[in-house]
């Protein structure tokens, strides 16, 4: 017997449930597959931003570490050193999410302070630090970022996972289940259709055959009243 669903009863009331049953799961799976579609629409977007940030931030801290090592060989080390403790804090983080095809994900946006002139003295300073320092800054701002991407995508890639996996158990187990039991009420309720009609066919010929004795075994006179 192929597989079944455990418990189900060969009537016509059970048959009526499991069509609707069966109507509901390929219903789901409909709306499932386009979730699923959604999904890997916005997953390849975001690796394609984050393909994309991850080369202009590296592009960024190859400048950034340029710069810095050209300020080191103008200023010296001490110097340099002494000068990056006066670095100030200018990133403001507002950090929240948002829900994508029912997938929360981060949505972080990172604000920079204006900078009233640098924290440090221009006298003993180098221009390269300026601009090292510009860019560091550009820099954390697209770090914070691209983390926020990658966390989205690694969410996303989950959620794909778990979607993937309930169209596959409604594909391959639950619908065929729910169409093998139909079938199988359908056959059991066609065989005790037949078993019905036979045993009403013998009980008319059975009953046919009792007339024909009752008149066979009838007095002549009554036979003309019959």
């Amino acid at each position: 017997m192929p597989d079944i669903l455990p418990g189900a009863r060969p009537t016509r009331m059970e048959l009526i449930a499991l069509r609707k049953r069966r109507n509901i799961a390929q219903r789901g799976q409909d709306l499932l597959r386009e979730k699923l579609d959604a999904l890997m629409i916005e997953f390849f977007q975001f690796a394609r931003e984050i393909t994309a940030l991850r080369a202009k931030t590296q592009d960024i801290l190859n400048r950034t570490y340029l710069r810095f090592a050209e300020a080191q060989m103008l200023m010296g080390s001490t110097r340099l050193e002494e000068t990056s403790l006066t670095a100030q804090d200018r990133f403001d983080v507002d950090a929240s999410t948002r829900n994508v095809i029912g997938v929360s994900i981060p949505d972080v946006e990172v604000q920079l302070r204006p900078l009233e002139g640098y924290p440090y003295s221009m006298i003993g300073t180098s221009a390269k630090l300026d601009e090292a320092v510009a860019l560091m800054t550009e820099a954390v701002k697209n770090v914070v970022e691209l983390s926020a991407a990658e966390e989205a995508i690694r969410r996303l890639a989950e959620a794909i996972a778990a979607t993937k996996r309930r169209v596959n158990s409604l594909e391959y187990i639950v619908i065929p289940r729910i169409l093998n039991t139909i079938r199988y009420i359908e056959m059991s309720l066609q065989e005790r259709a037949r078993e019905d009609f036979f045993r009403l066919k013998r009980i008319k010929t059975r009953l046919e055959e009792e007339k024909e004795e009752e008149l066979i075994a009838m007095p002549s006179r009554e036979l003309e009243t019959v």
